[in-house]
This record gives C-alpha cells, structure tokens and sequence, in this order.
C-alpha cells in the first residue's frame, strides 16, 4: 500500500479543500495520473500520485479542508482494491451459533434494508452542502447519466420546486432540516451558499487591508481620443505581426512603468520600520474569475514591449479563468492595475492589493462633452482613472503626480516610445 500526501505547495500555503476527486476507489492510476484537485487561497492545485496501482480508499471526501503532510488517499500497488468496509461488516455478524432471540433484531431491520436500497447516490460534497443547505437529496433533479447528484445539482437546486412536488415525508419537512434563516420567517426564502476558500482569504485579505493602511484615493481623467485612434489605426498590422490584439492594457502598463519610475515610493512596500524600495516593476493585472478576483503578475514589464505585454496579459487571463494558475503567477507584484470598465464601472475607489502602496483603477469609456477652449465645446471619449495609495509612505503631491503623468502619457501615447 501506498499513500498520497498532500504535498508542500508554497511558503504561504499550509492548507487547501478538496474540491474534486479525479480517481475513485476501484480506479487504477499510473505515476504521475492527477488524482485530487485542491482549491488553495490562491489557486486550484491538481495532484499527482507518486505511485501506480489501484485507487483503494480516500481519506478525505470533497469539501474536507486537509493540511499539508497528510495523507489523503491510499493506492494498492497489488492492483486490486480492498472489500468495501460495509460489505466486511455485513460478514461479520454471520453465525449458527447465535441463539434464535438474539437474531431477532437483525430480523427487525427490513426498513433500514429498504431504505439503503432507496438512497440517493450523490458526491460526498452534494451531501454536505444538501447538509448545509437542508435541502432532501431525493428532490433534486440531476443530469447525470448514472443519477447521481453533484454538488452543482444542490447549488442550482431551486427550493421552490419542492414545495410544488408531492408531499413530503415527515423526516424530510423536520424543522431541523432548515436553514437557521428559514426557521425565523418561512414566508421568506433564502438560501445559504458555503463561500468557497478563495473568496473567504479574499474577504479577510481586502479587510486587513483596509484596517492597516492609511488607504486613500486620487481620481484624474483621461481623453481617450488620441489612444484609440492610434489603436485604430495599428491594431491589423499589429496582430498580424504578433499574433495577439492591441489592447489598451498595454498602453496602461507601459504608462504605470514610466510614472513609477519618477514616483518611487509607489513601488515598495512597508517592512516593519523600514521602506521596500524596489528596482524593478513585477504589475499585477486584476482578472476576474467565477471564484473571485486574482492578479496574476506581468514579470519585468519595463523590459517588454508592447506585443509582449498583451501575450502575457492574455496568457495569463486565460490561465486565471481555467483555474490553471501557478501560484508563481501570483507573487511578487509591485503595483496593481485593475480594469472595473469592461464590466460597466464609471468611477470607484480600488482597494490595495497588500503589501503593495498602490493600485490604479481604470473604468469604462464614456463619451461626454469636453470644453477645448473658452469657445469650443466638443464630445470626447473620456476615462475616469483612481489611484488608491498607502498615505502612510505616499503622500498626496507624489500620488497626484503619478496618475497625472499616466494621463499625460496615455493622452499622447506617441511619447510612450520615448520612456526609458
């Protein structure tokens, strides 16, 4: 017998949920098959079994939070799983030597029998959110070929439907069974959803953020004019060359760089008593996902051009959306850029991305009225930018200086190529 161990993940990293088994008990596995997939503060981590054999038994069921160092499944490297351990304990029980009236009870279970027989197959995580959710396995509709329910069954599961089914039987409407928000107004109906680990670190996280730095926020607007029509005009040539659209997140990442450069203090990071200068300019991108939003990290972005930028920039997007992130890809940022205007946002106050002191927040493209001179009016496609910073080693001159030299730069984005 062999046993699979959770693995050392990361520094930082101590402990993860199982959230999908990829073998099951019965399955053979060869060295190097992916056998669990744990979802971290971080990222979704798939591993690998270090031995060939049969899957025999999981030590961990989905939902379970397990620790680095434990085992978590065990492969018979015979080839051949072990006997169930209900069926072992059906044997047990088997003698002639038993006097008529102690077999009695065992005579007494057919209902038990019966209901074994009637038990809904569901995943060990359906079963715990239908727990959760105090919802019967048994009303729930499922895709699956073989019926078994999935814990994205129960999530989808509509209550609503179960009070237009058939009545129900008495152990299935116990008060016991619902929700601690349904027993305080029945008329009203809720539903508990459990927050998956991501966005429980990304909660605590935004919150001690807020309670340790001395955050505050500068806005400034930008003209989009002269940065789309140079978009317009290379995007073609450009992706023909590089493979990869002309997006604005290059033009932003390359303006940040060049602002950083004159604005330092926006660049490092508070240790103790003393300043993190640091030299070199790791920007994280903020992409969203179904779990939360991450911010995986562009390397050296003043070394890289512009078709390296939006490689990378997508690269890394699709990365985040397959749940395929390194945990590598996460650290060691120096400064966030978040973009809320592909969802629709005006204006907001971004919150820092810790232990960085800064994040710039870009919003969407609105055309509005723009006064040229004293006579002239004109309609103009404009950007509100935020810059969130840590009052503590950034004061408000250098914040306003950083976001109104991004604004001078990506207003002429032609000087972009003179930017050391």
């Amino acid at each position: 017998m062999a046993e699979i161990k959770v693995p050392e993940l990361a520094e930082s990293i101590t402990e993860g949920t199982v959230a999908q088994w990829l073998k099951q008990p019965g399955d053979t596995v060869n060295k190097g098959d992916y056998v669990v997939e744990l979802e971290t503060d971080k990222v979704n981590v798939e591993i690998i079994s270090e031995h060939s054999g049969v899957l025999a038994e999981l030590k961990a069921e989905e939902g379970d939070t397990v620790n680095v160092g434990d085992t978590i499944a065990i492969v018979n490297e015979g080839g051949e799983a072990p006997a169930p351990a209900a069926e072992k304990k059906e044997e047990a029980p088997k003698s002639e030597e038993k006097p008529a009236e102690e077999a009695k009870p065992v005579e007494s279970a057919p209902a038990d029998t019966d209901e074994s027989k009637q038990r809904t197959v569901a995943s060990p995580a359906a079963r715990k959110l239908a727990r959760e959710k105090g919802i019967d396995l048994s009303q729930i509709p499922t895709a699956d070929p073989l019926g078994r329910v999935r814990s994205q069954d129960v999530a989808a599961f509509n209550p609503e439907q179960a009070k237009q089914a058939p009545a129900k039987s008495a152990s299935s409407s116990a008060p016991a069974a619902k929700p601690a928000a349904a027993q305080e107004n029945s008329e009203k109906p809720v539903e508990r959803v459990r927050m998956s680990r991501r966005r429980q670190t990304i909660a605590k996280r935004l919150v001690e953020v807020q309670q340790t730095a001395a955050m505050l926020t500068t806005f400034n607007e930008i003209d989009m004019t002269n940065v789309m029509n140079l978009r317009k005009k290379r995007k073609d040539k450009f992706q023909e060359d590089n493979d990869v659209k002309l997006g604005f997140m290059s033009f932003f990442t390359k303006a940040v760089v060049a602002a950083l450069k004159r604005s330092p203090l926006l660049n490092a990071e508070i240790d103790g008593d003393q300043l993190i200068l640091k030299k070199f300019y790791d920007i994280g991108i903020a992409v969203s996902t179904d779990e939360g939003l991450v911010v995986p990290v562009v390397r050296d972005a003043d070394r890289k051009n512009f078709a390296e930028i939006e490689k990378d920039i997508m690269g890394l997007g699709k990365k985040a959306r397959d749940n395929k992130l390194a945990i590598s890809d996460l650290q060691g940022g120096t400064f966030t850029i978040t973009n809320g205007g592909v969802f629709g946002s005006l204006l907001s106050t971004p919150i820092l991305n810790g232990p960085q002191v800064g994040i710039l927040g870009m919003h969407t493209i609105q055309t509005r009225p723009v006064a040229i001179d004293a006579e002239r009016m004109e309609n103009r496609p404009m950007m509100y930018i935020a810059l969130s910073y840590d009052h503590r080693i950034v004061d408000g001159k250098e914040a306003v200086t950083f976001l109104k030299r991004v604004k001078e730069l990506i207003e002429d984005p032609e000087s972009l190529l003179f930017e050391a």
